[in-house]
Parts: structure tokens; sequence; C-alpha cells
């Protein structure tokens, strides 16, 4: 019996968007893997979330979900719970636990210069909106791309709100506490410090760890293929694993 290859569902970050994930899906095609980038709202962990299993619903088989950044929290609740979820990667991403937010993760190590980057904008239902400021957004988001391209990725970025920010992880039962997660991160990101990545991997009793040196918070355009290397691990053990099981 051959195993049907998972499709991949990759869900970007704050200040990113899902042509992020660009060069990571012409590697995954290249390989005949099918991909998909979601359009993260950035709203709220829960409603963020909720769209995604609705885009996981619609690929009707396997699906390995893969978070960067704050993406991260909302690849968790997402896949709580979703038997269509066989794997979780995590690039560059936070791995919450219940009631963890992505502002406590982010300073539960020192090495974050993102606060000092930040733009507010008010929102007209309440509350605000962050952005990277454009000044800023080669050094603090992707110091390792080239710098006309870093312009354009700041032009195009998604606003998050401070609400998402600080909505703590609601489901009890974080995903990957039962689904196989693999994690990949840079050891230069200024945006989530590489202890905190670390930590999360660990907590995860991680299938595979990759720090990558050198490389920036946009690890997806920078290093596509290292963050395709990992995802194509993740894949290939859940095919392997229905294989031998069916053996």
């Amino acid at each position: 019996m051959t195993a049907q290859k998972p499709t991949i569902v990759l869900v970007h970050g704050a200040f990113a968007e899902s042509a992020s994930w660009n060069g990571v899906i012409a590697r995954l095609q290249g390989h005949g893997v099918t991909a998909v980038a979601v359009a993260n709202p950035l709203r709220s962990v829960a409603g963020d979330a909720a769209y995604v299993r609705d885009v996981i619903a619609s690929v009707g088989g396997p699906v390995i979900l893969v978070g960067h950044s704050y993406g991260g929290l909302v690849i968790t609740e997402a896949a709580a719970d979703n038997d269509a979820v066989v794997g979780l990667v995590y690039v560059c991403a936070f791995v919450p636990d219940t009631g963890q937010s992505a502002f406590e993760l982010s300073t539960s190590a020192p090495g974050s210069t993102l606060g000092d980057a930040l733009a507010a904008y008010p929102l007209a239902g309440g509350g605000n909106e962050f952005a990277i400021r454009p000044d800023a957004f080669h050094h603090q988001f992707a110091a390792d791309v080239d710098e006309a391209e870093t312009a354009l990725m700041a032009a195009t970025q998604r606003p998050v709100t401070e609400a998402a920010l600080s909505e703590g992880l609601p489901t009890p039962r974080p995903a990957w506490k039962s689904i196989p997660s693999w994690h990949v991160f840079g050891d230069q990101d200024l945006n989530i410090p590489v202890a905190v990545h670390r930590a999360g991997a660990e907590r995860a009793a991680s299938r595979g760890i990759h720090e990558i040196a050198g490389a920036s918070h946009a690890i997806s355009v920078s290093q596509p293929d290292a963050v395709a290397a990992v995802i194509a691990e993740a894949g290939k053990a859940y095919v392997a694993g229905v294989e031998a099981n069916a053996a």
C-alpha cells in the first residue's frame, strides 16, 4: 500500500503575507507535493484558527500544518482534536501551551527588539493593530534578505491586532501534545529570541530540530531550501508510518 501524500497547508504570521511562502512552495511543487498558503486574517487566535480549520476541511485528506511566527499559535489551535492534521512544522514560530500568548512567549527570554520597531494604528472597532515601520523592517524582520525585496515585503506586510498578540491559546489540549512536530528557526531571529524557539521545540518533544546559523525571522524567504526540507521530513515520516502500519 502506498500512502496518500499529505497536502501542506502554510500559515504565515504577523507582518508577513501568504506570498512569503513562495520560495518554499516552489520547492515543494518541484517534488510533486501539493501546498496551499493561507491568507491568515491576523485578527484573533480563535478566529484565525477557525478560518484555518475551514481550509483544512476543504483539502479533504491528510494535512501537514506549517506555521510561521504568530502562526504557531494559530496552527496549534487549528490542529487541536483535528484528525486531518498528521504533522506540525513550526517555522520561527511560537509553540504555546494553553493560555499562553504571543506577547507572553516573546518576552519569556531576552533578545526581542520587535517592540521598538512597531507602529500602532487605531482600529475603527476599538483597539489597535501593529505593523513594522518600513525604515526598521529590513534589520528587524529580514536582515538576511536583499534590501530591495524587503522593501516589497514591508509594503505588503499584513498588520496584526493587539488583541491577537495578547490572546492566550484557547484549547485545553495544544496540538503538539498529540501530533508529531518538527521545528526550524534561525539563531539571528530578532522577533522571537532563539532561546524561546529552543524551549518550544524541547517542550513539544520535536521529531527534528533545525537551527539555521545566521538566519533571520524571515527564514521562509531567506532559507526556502532548509524550510522545504523540514516540511518534506515531516511528510515522509507520515507516509512511512502509514505504510509500516499497513504492512
